[in-house]
């Protein structure tokens, strides 16, 4: 079978290298990847492809800084022209950026059929950008793979049964691949050492429900201020956040760093006393390697983190984010329970795509 994978941001090159990995254990399987530029500068993109061995893409798109519309519609065209020539059997998309929806879209009018990695996933929030494409994704895939059972529960709500679509619970893949470079971060990585910090909370933010808003991304920036006076806050600065804190004329005190590559990012993650982010991905990549989580949103898709009392919701308010962050600091959680698969999602999507092929 032949299968057009498509990637655009760091979290699906995370995701590409750990399934492409198992592909190429099966003669029976083709990728071809796909990156449509979503992500475009140094850190955010072609050191993940370096670092983390995954195929170098067949095609590169170069569509980034655009709007929403804009971005979609022309990553939306140039998928559609290398679906015409490379004919594949199956499209793959993961997640719930512009890029999936683009290319879900381009296959399923071609009438060529779409598997939705991460499928299943809800904030119930629809202001969000990513909401709107992971339901239009999943409400047209073929074969949806979802992470959790919870996921799994709100396909089945939705009525996904009565759809011409399969359902497959398969585990988490980002499990996979933090179980595989684990054990290579330590060799590559020197970040912990650039930074020097016997005890840190690593934190992240860039989801646009708190760049976009001044009052909400005031308020984040003015709590972490204030946590980083009794415990240092380390902050990897994605490009567009600095810009819109900047903009905004708020002085951040905390370690601020450049983006970083994911084995830096595991480091990062190992060494770290607490995690604090508005990031999918990450809040999962905390439980893996079992740091408590305080989570800058209003919602989380992730909802057995916050069951299993490893996570919490702190909004964009800053007396609760800076009591999140004292109370998850010091309290000893269960890290033991099995929310995504114990790393054999890869495994069980390419023998569930070969029987389907």
């Amino acid at each position: 079978m032949k299968i057009v994978t498509i990637v655009g941001a760091r979290p699906q090159f995370v995701k590409a290298a750990a399934l492409s990995r198992e592909f190429n254990k099966h003669k029976g399987i083709e990728e071809i990847i796909v990156h449509t530029g979503q992500h475009f500068d140094e850190n955010m993109s072609e050191v993940f492809f370096r670092e983390m061995e995954i195929p170098k893409p067949k095609y590169n798109l170069a569509i980034n800084s655009l709007n929403h519309g804009a971005m979609t519609g022309r990553m939306l065209e140039g998928i559609e022209k290398i679906l015409l020539d490379e004919k594949p059997d199956l499209l793959l998309v993961y997640g719930d950026t512009n890029s999936t929806l683009a290319g879900a879209l381009a296959a399923k009018k071609l009438h060529i059929k779409v598997a939705h990695v991460e499928a299943g996933l809800r904030s119930f929030n629809m202001e969000m950008p990513e909401e709107i494409n992971r339901i239009l994704t999943d409400r047209i895939s073929d074969y949806l793979f979802c992470p959790t059972q919870t996921a799994v529960d709100n396909l089945q709500k939705e009525g996904h049964e009565n759809s011409p679509c399969k359902i497959f619970k398969c585990g988490d893949v980002m499990q996979d691949a933090a179980t595989f470079y684990a054990k290579k971060s330590a060799e590559k990585s020197t970040i912990n050492k650039q930074i020097n910090l016997n005890q840190f909370i690593l934190c992240t933010l860039h989801r646009a429900e708190n760049t976009d808003d001044s009052t909400r991304l005031k308020a984040i920036l003015d709590a972490l201020n204030q946590i980083h006076l009794t415990t240092s806050v380390v902050l990897p600065l994605h490009p567009r956040t600095k810009g819109k804190i900047e903009a905004l004329g708020v002085a951040l005190k905390v370690k601020i760093i450049d983006p970083v590559g994911y084995f830096d990012m595991i480091e990062l993650l190992k060494k770290c006393s607490l995690v604090m982010t508005d990031s999918g991905g990450l809040q999962k990549e905390a439980y893996f390697f079992k740091k408590n989580c305080v989570t800058l949103r209003d919602q989380t898709e992730w909802v057995e983190l916050i069951e299993n009392k490893v996570n919490i919701l702190v909004g964009a308010d800053k007396e609760r984010i800076v009591s999140g962050a004292s109370q998850m600091l010091n309290k000893e959680s269960n890290f033991s329970i099995d929310l995504y698969g114990n790393g054999k999602a890869c495994e069980k999507i390419a023998e569930a795509l070969l029987e389907l092929f």
